[in-house]
């Protein structure tokens, strides 16, 4: 039962650098305003007093190029909120293009923190669309209600810089577009909650994905903390921000345009340089300020920064704004409230020309210091220049007419007291942490009335599953097993050997009765755990205890029956007729290559209709359809957790398209040599071991590969490390697992 007055949720905000004091912000582009918001709404959360506990999960770093701050596993924010880094992937920093490929590791680290800590969340909300994965997976496993938050989307980025001249390919690789939509597709299916903070993001930006559903979306604008930004004069101006603006400029006493972004090419900085040397008057009678992150030389910094800079300093140097602009190298971020109450004391405006802007921070803190905005027309500042009447919208794709509306807004006074006045009104009435947290706990406080959670910690029926520390899954099926009695002999007697310690699990698509068949006819060692339908049925010893509480986590918006009357008039599929075949967890087709709908094709179908499930392909025959909790990887996942199997000590031994998802994360993969051609994707991933052999004896050679019934060794062949690793494993492992160059035999 869900303690309402002591409330445990769990945020996740995976890529930037996110520590409780002196945030990077603008170190790079993934160190950005949304690092900022999740720390501050975690704080605020924790602060209520219905919440017992807050955990914000980002990722850990290792790394000399960044402060040790970001290795700590734990930080504490106070009040109950904590910051816990988990190891996924390489040490190092990447960028969040980067990381896609560990997110899976993510996944089950945080299971086994979960497991560690002995409570659930009762809430999980993911913040963009890494986090999404990563969220909208554990949501699904653990039974909670998963909320998320896009921040900004990555089919709007896409548009964005097809209006900008970037071609389509270089877009997606530079990007990793692909995977990013298909994360934020996964996880506005599994969402029950969508928080947003504009109605323009809802009506316009999250319209256009297949899973659109705006009866789940809300709006819920951030706060800023207000005790921070000020006007002129109800706070200090430091000398060392006044020395480190005014040092660039001829004549400090003009109004000041400033704009605070990060170097990024999306915050489209180089169009207001333009859109301000394009005016005569402007650079006669104003001053341009860019506060754009922080940076000891060019070259040092990041590859996009660095273009960036590059640009701007072009720009400044064919404009010849010398004595005009100010572009200090270092600030600190205490020193920001400081910046906008100088513009202020100037009669200057606050410029946010942004691509796109999911929401605007920056224009709210410039608001709370009484400092008018011009902001981009794309996204959140259409609604708080709607809720403070403290500025003007601008196109900014459009240099000319922001050339315009610069001129207009440093020129008319009195518009630019009624403007700073609206800002510090609207700010106090629409943004504050109180009032959002206030808000969200009314909505999420309704997605907890009917949740029933498998009890994953503490629930151990009687079975015959033994007290194992590592555990050994395969598929089964003839193919697999005809003609291998000696690799089956081997592994049975492996597995009867070590059974105080190993045990022996199938994962299969095939139905109970059929496996059970398979196993005595071809003499596989007694199963501990049958997962079987694809995941549909979890089933414990030789007594076959089913674990009813499988079948209820799977039954969550699970509808066969409109998914059937869906995809009944599709070309090229047929509902397979064989005994077994079917399942109420499992829809089973055969799939005509050149007739039937590619897989995606098929999967977006069921998405318009707002049919939440996944849709997987194995041989180039088989296509089924399952509900989104169900599926081998997940069960697998599943069973670890709730029988406190590490991961990394569960080896799975994959050959069909439906193994695809326990390949990636910390389980010990093994790939037959006759693997099915979905999984050849698979190969370089972490933790997956390439076998010589088929069939059974693919496994065997797996089991000998990974030491996997003595001291687990990880072959260097099995790390699917990239070829600019730092050699070092992808995540912390357990104890007595260890990483190793492959062995000489």
């Amino acid at each position: 039962m869900i303690d309402k007055e002591n409330l445990y949720f769990v945020h996740i905000s995976i890529h930037g650098l996110i520590r409780g004091g002196d945030l990077e912000l603008g170190r790079d582009a993934d160190t950005g305003g949304q690092c900022k918001y999740v720390l501050e709404l975690v704080r605020a959360l924790a602060e209520h007093p219905r919440v017992g506990q807050v955990d914000l999960l980002t990722r850990q770093v290792i790394d000399p190029k960044v402060s040790v701050d970001y290795a700590q596993p734990v930080e504490v924010l106070g009040n109950g909120a904590y910051i816990k880094r988990i190891a996924a992937g390489p040490r190092r920093y990447l960028r969040k293009e980067s990381l896609w490929r560990y997110l899976d590791a993510f996944v089950d680290h945080a299971l086994a923190q979960f497991r560690a800590t002995g409570r659930l969340p009762d809430i999980i909300h993911a913040h963009y669309a890494d986090a999404g994965y990563v969220g909208s997976r554990l949501a699904s496993l653990l039974g909670c209600p998963f909320v998320f938050t896009g921040h900004s989307l990555g089919r709007t980025k896409r548009e964005r810089l097809l209006e900008g001249g970037k071609e389509p390919d270089s877009i997606d690789r530079r990007y990793n577009l692909v995977a990013r939509i298909e994360a934020e597709e996964m996880s506005l299916d599994t969402a029950a909650l969508v928080v947003t903070s504009t109605q323009q993001e809802v009506d316009q930006q999250y319209s256009v994905y297949d899973f659109y559903a705006p009866d789940r979306m809300r709006v819920i604008p951030p706060g800023v903390d207000v005790s921070r930004f000020s006007p002129p004069g109800e706070a200090e101006m430091p000398d060392r921000v006044v020395s480190k603006i005014e040092r660039f400029l001829d004549d400090p006493r003009r109004p000041s345009v400033l704009a605070i972004a990060r170097a990024d090419e999306k915050k489209n900085l180089a169009t207001l340089v333009k859109a301000f040397g394009e005016s005569e008057s402007l650079r006669h009678q104003a001053n341009l300020i860019l506060i754009a992150g922080n940076r000891h030389t060019i070259g040092g910094l990041n590859p996009g920064a660095r273009r960036v800079w590059t640009e701007l300093l072009q720009l400044i140097d064919d404009y010849d704004l010398y004595g005009a602009v100010s572009i200090p190298k270092q600030h600190e971020p205490d020193e920001i409230p400081a910046m906008y109450r100088y513009a202020a004391s100037k009669g200057g405006v606050f410029v946010n020309p942004a691509l796109t802007e999911p929401f605007g921070l920056t224009v709210i803190e410039a608001a709370a210091s009484g400092l008018p905005v011009l902001a981009t027309n794309d996204g959140g500042p259409r609604d708080i220049l709607g809720n403070c009447q403290n500025g003007e919208l601008i196109d900014p794709l459009d240099v000319p007419a922001m050339t315009r509306t610069l001129e207009s807004a440093v020129a008319d006074r009195e518009r630019w007291s009624r403007w700073s006045k609206g800002g510090l009104e609207g700010v106090y009435e629409h943004y504050t942490w109180q009032g959002h947290v206030n808000r969200y706990l009314e909505e999420t406080s309704g997605l907890l009335e009917s949740i029933v959670q498998p009890n994953l910690i503490t629930e151990k029926k009687r079975t015959a599953l033994p007290l194992v520390d590592r555990i050994i899954f395969t598929g089964l099926n003839e193919d697999l097993l005809d003609g291998d009695a000696e690799a089956i002999d081997e592994v049975r007697q492996l597995v009867e050997a070590n059974v105080a310690q190993l045990g022996f699990g199938i994962a299969s698509g095939r139905s109970l009765p059929a496996a059970r068949e398979l196993i005595e006819r071809f003499g596989l060692p007694q199963p501990d755990v049958y997962i079987t339908q694809l995941g549909a049925e979890i089933h414990y010893g030789a007594r076959l205890v089913p674990d009813d509480s499988w079948e209820r986590h799977l039954a969550h918006r699970w509808e066969p029956e409109a998914i059937t009357d869906a995809l009944a008039d599709v070309p090229g599929l047929r509902l397979q007729e064989e005994e077994g075949r079917q399942h109420r967890f499992k829809i089973s087709y055969t799939w005509e290559a050149g007739v039937a709908p590619r897989r995606r094709e098929i999967q977006k179908r069921l998405r318009e209709r707002n049919l939440p499930a996944k849709v997987l392909l194995s041989d180039g025959f088989w296509l089924d359809v399952i509900p989104l909790r169900s599926g081998k990887g997940q069960a697998v996942r599943y069973v670890s957790m709730r029988w406190g199997i590490p991961a990394d000590k569960i080896l799975y031994y994959a050959r069909r398209g439906s193994d695809h998802e326990a390949l990636s994360g910390q389980f010990l993969s093994v790939l037959g040599s006759d693997h099915a051609q979905e999984l050849k994707p698979s190969r370089r991933l972490p933790r997956v071991y390439l076998s010589d052999q088929p069939n059974f004896r693919g496994l065997l050679e797996g089991i000998r590969a990974y030491h996997f019934d003595s001291h687990i060794r990880i072959p260097r062949s099995a790390q699917g490390l990239p070829a600019d690793s730092d050699g070092h494993d992808e995540a912390v492992l357990s104890p007595d697992v260890v990483v190793h160059a492959d062995d000489e035999d």
